[in-house]
């Protein structure tokens, strides 16, 4: 097959999971099939980065685009004009004249058998019609994020502003759905949350590609961990509203029932970018926040448990398969465990309040054998089922179905000039 595949970002350097994920999967599909990548990038992006990119293409495409930093006033300016935009803030965004030049530049230059718009995002630059099969490959419901912040807000006004993004965003995916031949899910949870907050508007129901998890590079090193240790470890991008969140919560409301039981007990947040509010929680006594690190194994690997106290978001965790096959005991609430086909009390540990959260951390701190029955359990299970490897082949073979058997084409959906090009 020949593949356009469209997305906001470059994949290196591989420091989210989204990125992670595409990766692992173009990896093996570009094995056997020719892919074209088109995506932002910003103005500084080392020419590594776009080299390193061959490894899962075979030409790639870039428009420059830069983002203001979160937290200055370049970035509060930019997200108060795009307010007014009838189009849900994070797609408005990534609205670019010059990406949908580039789209319809590359539908001309060469016959592709299928265009895959990976995340909901590029949807928002796609010519009215094409001429190929189409897959919309969803990494999260985005529209239950934004309902999830709004329901988090402790703000009156926020919590207005987020509702108001949370029906734009319906409204978009909705319509961006309606588009494609084809939809692909990440998890069983969020296949059916499709199907239950838009009924009929897909052409048939969305196909689920799990995540997976690179066990031989995500595998503990034989060595011992120290009894002794309470140290708390969470991973992620930092500037990703779910996870800033997730820490604030967790810093706030749990680590200090934590430490009041047992003083030592240590907090490292790992990832990239972390915006304002959570480099502030390094003033925090046991909390520590790395920024973007080279490697998070040595971080998982000296952890005595994972959390995940998400409280937003969709999708799956990838983060969780990772420390999973770490060999770490997690602890996670129901939204942070969401979509993966986990036990609870078998494979991980879950909690949604504080109080709750905070007695199972502590409780695998003192319960050494619960926590090494975890971590084996947890381990077992990511190796023997979500090696990427069988993932990229249920990915191909969803392609092939969509090319196989389209349910239409996009010409037959009205795309309003507000929301496309």
């Amino acid at each position: 097959m020949r593949i356009l595949w469209l997305k906001s970002d470059l994949l290196v350097p591989l420091d989210k999971g989204g990125r992670l994920r595409t990766w692992h999967l173009m990896r093996h599909l570009a094995r056997r099939h020719e892919i074209s990548y088109l995506a932002f990038a910003e103005s500084n992006t080392p020419p590594s980065a776009i080299r390193a990119m061959a490894e899962v293409a075979s030409d790639v495409h870039t428009v420059v685009r830069d983002d203001a930093p979160k937290g200055t006033w370049r970035f509060a300016m930019g997200a108060a004009l795009r307010l007014a935009n009838p189009l849900p803030y994070a797609v408005a965004k990534y609205r670019s004249g010059e990406y949908a030049r580039q789209v319809r530049r590359l539908l001309a230059a060469q016959r592709f058998d299928i265009v895959v718009c990976d995340f909901l995002f590029p949807v928002v630059n796609l010519p009215r019609h094409l001429q190929c099969s189409t897959v919309l490959f969803t990494h999260n419901v985005e529209s239950e994020i934004w309902r999830r912040h709004a329901d988090t807000q402790r703000s009156p006004l926020m919590r207005v502003l987020y509702r108001q993004q949370y029906r734009r965003m319906l409204r978009f995916e909705a319509r961006a759905l309606a588009r494609f031949d084809s939809v692909l899910a990440v998890s069983d949870a969020d296949r059916e949350t499709f199907a239950r907050i838009y009924p009929g508007a897909m052409r048939k129901p969305a196909r689920v590609i799990p995540t997976g998890v690179d066990a031989s590079y995500f595998t503990p090193s034989g060595t011992p961990s120290d009894p002794s240790r309470r140290s708390i470890v969470f991973t992620g991008s930092m500037d990703w509203l779910p996870n800033e969140d997730a820490m604030l919560f967790f810093c706030r409301e749990v680590l200090p029932l934590i430490r009041r039981e047992e003083p030592g007990a240590t907090l490292s947040i790992v990832g990239r970018t972390p915006t304002p509010a959570v480099q502030r929680l390094a003033a925090q006594e046991g909390v520590t926040v790395t920024g973007r690190v080279e490697d998070v194994r040595p971080f998982l690997e000296t952890a005595s448990v994972f959390a995940v106290p998400l409280r937003i978001g969709g999708g799956t965790r990838l983060k969780i398969f990772e420390a999973m096959a770490m060999g770490k005991a997690v602890v996670s609430t129901t939204v942070g465990a969401e979509g993966l086909d986990v036990m609870p009390g078998r494979h991980l540990m879950t909690a949604d309040d504080p109080r709750g959260f905070a007695d199972a951390v502590i409780a695998l701190f003192r319960d050494v054998e619960r926590r090494r029955q975890l971590e084996s359990a947890g381990r077992a299970l990511v190796v023997g089922r979500y090696d990427w490897s069988a993932v990229a082949a249920s990915l191909e073979d969803a392609l092939v179905a969509s090319l196989e058997h389209p349910a239409s084409t996009m010409a037959r959906v009205e795309w309003s000039p507000l929301e496309g090009h």
